[in-house]
């Protein structure tokens, strides 16, 4: 089981969750932030950090964000960062983000 992080983060990053985070497993995208499924020890720190309300247990996800399951998922996998599972964020930004992200929300100025 892990928490993930949702629609409240995009745009927003606030990332107050990732200096609380004992195991360094919340990453950022250009958009949003993503907590990487192995990595995650289940402590939810982040839940009661994250200011917007953006993170929660998976198990508790509410039905129209269940999507954001996969998405924090497939982030680290070759098709979208290529980060894969490498033991802790330390500071790493891909740049990109799930292209999951701009189906739930597109960026400010984007072509509709």
């Amino acid at each position: 089981m892990a928490h993930v992080i949702t629609t409240a983060c995009i745009d927003c990053k606030d990332g107050a969750c990732v200096p609380c985070c004992p195991v360094d497993c919340i990453y950022e995208g250009a958009r949003t932030l993503y907590i990487h499924p192995d990595e995650c020890i289940d402590c939810g720190v982040c839940v009661s950090a994250c200011p917007v309300q953006a993170i929660y247990e998976e198990s508790r996800l509410p039905p129209e964000l269940a999507n954001f399951t996969a998405i924090n998922r497939e982030y680290f996998g070759d098709a979208v960062s290529g980060l894969g599972a490498p033991g802790g964020a330390d500071g790493r930004a891909s740049g990109c983000d799930h292209p999951g992200i701009a189906k739930v929300l597109p960026s400010v100025g984007a072509p509709a």
